[in-house]
C-alpha cells in the first residue's frame, strides 16, 4: 500500500501548466540571485523606454516567495480544469494577451497618476506579477462553471473573481503590497472578461465571443447593483461588439430577434455544460484512482 495524496493531487495536471508553473519558479529564482535583474524584466514605467520588453516579462515574474507560491498553485489547478476545454494553444494565448494587455494598463496608469500627482514613485515601482493571469482565468471558471461550488471555500465559481477582487481592495487599505499588486487584478479581471465576451473563437462554431445574459459584466456585482451598471455596461458593448452583431446578423446567424442553432447564445450553454461535466468527471475519477494506488 502506498500514499495516493501526492499522485492524485497532482494527475491530470498538463504539460503546459507544468511548463508555465516552472517559468515563474525559475523567474523568482531569477530575481532573488541577480537582484538587479528586475530593472529589466518588471515593469518600471521609467524604464519602459527603452525597455519595452518589461511589457512581455512583468507577467511572469513573481518577487515574493508567497506570491510565486499562489501563483503556480493556482495555474496549476485552474489550467487543470480549463486548458482540456479551451485547448492548450487558446489556453496559452489566452494568458499571453490577459498578461500582456495588463502590463500595458498598469504602465499608461502609472504614468496618468505620475502627470496628476507628480510623485516619481509612480514612474520608479517595480510591478511584476502573474495577477492578472490568475484573475482573467478565474473569469475563465465563472463562464464555464458559474454555478458549480469551489471546494474547500464552499462558494460558486461565478462570484470567485468578484470575492478575490473585494477582499483585494479591503486588504490593500493596510498593507502595501497588495496595493501594489490590485491594479494587476483589476486589469486582469476586466481584459480576461473582454477577451472571454467578445474575442474568444469557439473552436466547434468559430463564432467569437459569449453574449449570454448570464456572462454579463453586471453579473460580477451583487443584484441591487445592477440596474446601475448595466446602462454604463451597455455603452461599452455597443463600442466593442455593435459592429460584430450587425456583421453576423448579415451573414445569416439570426433571423429576425431568434438565434439559429449554435449561435452564441446556445453554445455558450453548451459550454458551460461540458464545464460542468468535465469537472464532474474529473472529480469522480479521483476517488476511484486513490483506490486503484491503495491496491
Amino acid at each position: 500500500m502506498s500514499s495516493s495524496a501526492g499522485p492524485s493531487l497532482f494527475a491530470g495536471i498538463t504539460k503546459l501548466c507544468k511548463g508555465l508553473a516552472a517559468v515563474l519558479v525559475f523567474g523568482h529564482i531569477a530575481v532573488q540571485v541577480f537582484p538587479s535583474a528586475v530593472t529589466y524584466v518588471a515593469l518600471i514605467p521609467a524604464r519602459t523606454i527603452p525597455f519595452g520588453w518589461n511589457l512581455l516579462t512583468a507577467g511572469y515574474i513573481e518577487q515574493t516567495v508567497h506570491g510565486v507560491l499562489i501563483s503556480t498553485v493556482s495555474l496549476l489547478f485552474i489550467g487543470k480544469l480549463l486548458e482540456p476545454i479551451w485547448g492548450s494553444g487558446e489556453f496559452l494565448k489566452f494568458i499571453f494577451v490577459v498578461n500582456f494587455l495588463t502590463s500595458v494598463c498598469v504602465f499608461i496608469m502609472a504614468i496618468v497618476l505620475y502627470y496628476i500627482t507628480m510623485e516619481e514613485v509612480y514612474l520608479y515601482m517595480p510591478l511584476s506579477g502573474f495577477g492578472g493571469a490568475l484573475s482573467g482565468l478565474l473569469v475563465g471558471v465563472k463562464q464555464i462553471i458559474p454555478d458549480q461550488e469551489l471546494a474547500p471555500l464552499k462558494i460558486k465559481a461565478k462570484w470567485a473573481p468578484s470575492i478575490m477582487l473585494f477582499l483585494s481592495i479591503v486588504i490593500s487599505f493596510f498593507t502595501v503590497e497588495p496595493a501594489t499588486c490590485l491594479p494587476m487584478l483589476i486589469f486582469g479581471t476586466y481584459i480576461g472578461w473582454i477577451y472571454l465576451r467578445y474575442f474568444q473563437r469557439k473552436q466547434e462554431t468559430k463564432i467569437k465571443g459569449d453574449p449570454s445574459d448570464e456572462f454579463a459584466f453586471s453579473t460580477f456585482f451583487p443584484e441591487f447593483l445592477r440596474p446601475l451598471i448595466d446602462p454604463i455596461a451597455s455603452i461599452f458593448h455597443q463600442m466593442l461588439c455593435g459592429r460584430s452583431e450587425d456583421s453576423n446578423e448579415a451573414r445569416g446567424y439570426t433571423v429576425g430577434t431568434a438565434p439559429l442553432p449554435g449561435s452564441d447564445p446556445v453554445e455558450a450553454t453548451r459550454r458551460r455544460e461540458r464545464g460542468a461535466r468535465a469537472l464532474e468527471e474529473r472529480l469522480a475519477a479521483e476517488p476511484q484512482r486513490d483506490v486503484t494506488e491503495k491496491v
